[in-house]
């Protein structure tokens, strides 16, 4: 991993040296003047975590269940149980309806405060005015970690986004859509796949959404024995800025703080198993939360979300150039870089290098 890291360098108005403190403190104050930020008090007590456990904890919940379907259920059990499992697989994914996302509003809304949430967007106004020429913005969400539980931010229930801006979904591996169960809880808290076909169908429809270009790939390259780096796997992310091109839709950097040590964790590093996550969307790893349990909830961290301004981009139909896409791609990731450098301090991670591999 190490001869493939690129290492990303500050620009000149975020050098740590002594004689540009004063510039990064003057540059950021004269950012901040326009930043909304929304911070809610932590509170890991009863209902929070029955809430996180409901959205977060069907990991764990699965397994018991394969578990003792497996070992120990009686013929009678193991047919009932098989059964509701297909039923679940063969109903909508947003089954019971307004039901479903009552129960997922209230999932979010106690989420919220569980992870003690604080946002913060820099340009709300810029948002708007994307917003308002009819234009799906794309939130392009990191890192990936464990598990991107933070793009819960962008849950219409937590208001965290204005209004004009409307319902933004957050697109995820499609595998979850396959899951007995998994697929109802993620659609109630606002989730889609992250299918070709549905990123084109909301950016056609002017539909905003959030993702994770880095996806699952940024699992392999999480080193415990390097905690200070922060790594991106983006240096070859570039079908959704060919996308955006294709539709003229605008790119917003979003970063999440502290979403590191939310899980410890053991997977396999081999080729193989690198190659099947990539096919599959999931990576076979066995992670603990919170008091140590299997595929349980993630610790309760204190997540800081940043929502950086948009990226205005041509419309080019299907004439996208290589070059085009090339030039806004490095846009990109310059934004995401400039955005981590003038929040890191405020959370934390004054001594945090972004690397994007």
């Amino acid at each position: 991993m190490t001869d493939n890291t690129k290492p990303i360098l500050p620009k000149s108005s975020y050098s740590t040296t002594a004689t540009t403190t004063t510039t990064t403190n003057t540059t950021t104050s004269e950012f901040s003047k326009k930043w909304k930020i929304h911070d809610v008090a932590q509170d890991t007590g009863l209902l929070p975590t029955i809430a996180v456990s409901l959205w977060l904890g069907w990991n764990g919940i699965l397994l018991c269940i394969i578990n003792y379907t497996l070992f120990f259920a009686t013929n009678y059990q193991r047919m009932v149980i098989i059964g509701i499992a297909s039923f679940s697989l063969l109903l909508p994914a947003k089954f019971p309806g307004r039901l479903g996302l009552t129960m997922g509003n209230w999932m979010m809304k106690y989420a919220e405060r569980y992870f003690g949430l604080r946002t913060v967007v820099e340009d709300e106004d810029d948002l708007i005015r994307h917003s308002e020429q009819n234009k799906a913005l794309i939130f392009a969400f990191n890192p990936h970690d464990m598990l991107p539980y933070a793009v819960f931010a962008f849950n219409p229930s937590l208001r965290r986004l204005p209004h004009k801006i409307g319902e933004v979904r957050g697109l995820m591996t499609s595998a979850i859509f396959n899951i007995p169960f998994l697929k109802h809880v993620y659609s109630w808290v606002g989730g889609s796949p992250v299918d070709k076909r549905t990123f084109l169908a909301r950016l056609h429809s002017g539909d905003s959404f959030a993702f994770t270009p880095g996806g699952v790939q940024e699992v392999f390259n999480l080193n415990p024995e390097k905690p200070r780096d922060v790594i991106l796997y983006l240096q070859k992310r570039k079908g959704f800025i060919k996308l955006a091109l294709t539709t003229g839709s605008p790119v917003v950097p979003v970063f999440a703080f502290n979403l590191d040590g939310s899980y410890k964790y053991w997977f396999p590093r081999d080729k193989i198993t690198k190659k099947l996550s990539r096919f599959v969307g999931i990576v076979p790893l066995v992670f603990w939360g919170r008091w140590c349990i299997p595929f349980g909830i993630p610790n309760p961290r204190k997540i800081h979300v940043v929502i950086g301004s948009a990226i205005d981009v041509p419309k080019e139909g299907a004439d996208v150039t290589q070059e085009s896409i090339d030039k806004y791609h490095g846009i990109f990731l310059e934004e995401l870089e400039a955005l981590f450098e003038r929040h890191k301090h405020d959370a934390g991670y004054a001594d945090r290098q972004l690397k994007i591999i």
